[in-house]
């Protein structure tokens, strides 16, 4: 007997395209490439797993003789290379090998497999509480730019999350730079802690650029935190990796504080970084003395900079650091303060930057490099 189903076709394709970075990663077993479809008399449920993280949404159906529910497999790439060039409502049949695709006078099948080849998927969700979406979307595009994606030291590769009965805080660092949000706005009953992959953050910033929901419910299952919405549940391992203690490094006991203008600052660190060739590594210098901060990096091979930046505050003691200005250009473009906060202390002391708004606050650090550092790889 056929079952058959209508579905919207942008529905449908806006939650195919959230799936392709998960199923189209290669893992151990074959079964991951697809995506799973679970029909019933109403819903389309469709799930996802690379086994590191994992996508479950759901859609209403606008027509379905379902009369019990049934799953199958197909290719995750496939299905949605089709739809994607398929308009306005999509009839699907079910046979027991293929599901059928009809749209206006367009008719197409693609082969499905058994569901029971498909990895064990999360269920029995804890939930834990809920978060604020939009809030959320802002503090995790604040920090996620500082990820690696390949660094040595695995517990780099990721975003530490904490909570507290006070606060929540997103850190992330590369080993040269450190990044930190934390709100009050949010705040757990004890606290607890989470490193997240890298793949992870930036998926689930894609869910929540594309998301209408104003809460999320964060949750666990079993070893795996997840990400809820009214029509999706994000999942995600967690790194057992042990992130670096930042605290001691974020004191600001004794630094001089000012405020710069970030615009002008900007264009200034972007003339530097058009004097470095691929793969080089030139710091440029910055001389802190009275109101402004002295700017100049010289490459033989391309030439150099010198430049005055004027800013709010009055540092007594000359104060030089030699610092990489694209560690420095890459955190300042993730803050939307003009006045930028900024403290200084010494030349081996890291610069840190920082602004606080309603929703959240930010801090950015950048350690010196030494004058003598010039590589090319």
């Amino acid at each position: 007997m056929e079952n058959k189903f209508i579905v919207d076709q942008k529905l449908l394709f806006s939650i195919l395209a959230s799936m392709q970075p998960i199923c189209t990663k290669k893992t151990a077993f074959d079964a991951t490439a697809s995506i799973l479809f679970q029909v019933g008399y109403k819903e389309l449920v469709l799930k996802s797993t690379d086994l590191e993280i994992s996508l479950q949404s759901s859609c209403q159906l606008i027509e379905s003789d379902v009369d019990k529910n049934c799953s199958f497999l197909v290719s995750g790439r496939r299905i949605f290379e089709v739809v994607k060039e398929l308009d306005g409502q999509i009839s699907c049949i079910l046979t027991p090998s293929q599901i059928s695709l009809q749209a206006g006078d367009v008719f197409l099948a693609l082969n499905i497999k058994d569901a029971q080849e498909f990895p064990p998927f999360p269920e029995r969700i804890e939930n834990l509480m809920h978060l604020d979406a939009p809030l959320l979307l802002k503090m995790v595009e604040s920090v996620g730019f500082l990820i690696p994606q390949n660094n040595g030291n695995p517990a780099l590769n990721g975003l530490l999350l904490e909570l507290s009965p006070e606060f929540l805080k997103m850190t992330t660092t590369d080993g040269h730079s450190l990044a930190q949000v934390c709100t009050f706005k949010t705040a757990f009953s004890e606290p607890r802690t989470w490193l997240l992959p890298r793949r992870a953050i930036f998926e689930l910033k894609k869910i929540l650029e594309t998301i209408q929901d104003k809460t999320l419910f964060l949750g666990m299952c079993g070893n795996q935190l997840v990400f809820s919405g009214e029509l999706f549940n994000f999942f995600t391992k967690i790194l057992v990796d042990q992130f670096p203690d930042y605290k001691s490094i974020l004191s600001k006991e004794d630094f001089v504080q000012a405020t710069i203008d970030r615009s002008h600052f900007l264009k200034t660190l972007r003339r530097s970084t058009c004097l470095l060739l691929a793969n080089q590594f030139i710091p440029t210098k910055f001389s802190f003395i009275g109101a402004s901060v002295g700017v100049s990096m010289t490459n033989k091979e391309v030439g150099s900079l010198d430049e005055p930046v004027s800013y709010v505050g009055m540092i007594k003691k000359q104060i030089i650091m030699y610092l990489y200005a694209p560690f420095l250009l890459h955190g300042i473009q993730a803050f939307h303060d003009n006045d930028l906060i900024f403290y200084v202390k010494s030349g081996t002391t890291p610069i840190f930057f920082e602004s606080n708004s309603d929703d959240f606050s930010m801090t950015y650090l950048v350690m010196p490099v030494s004058p003598t550092v010039a590589r090319q790889d």
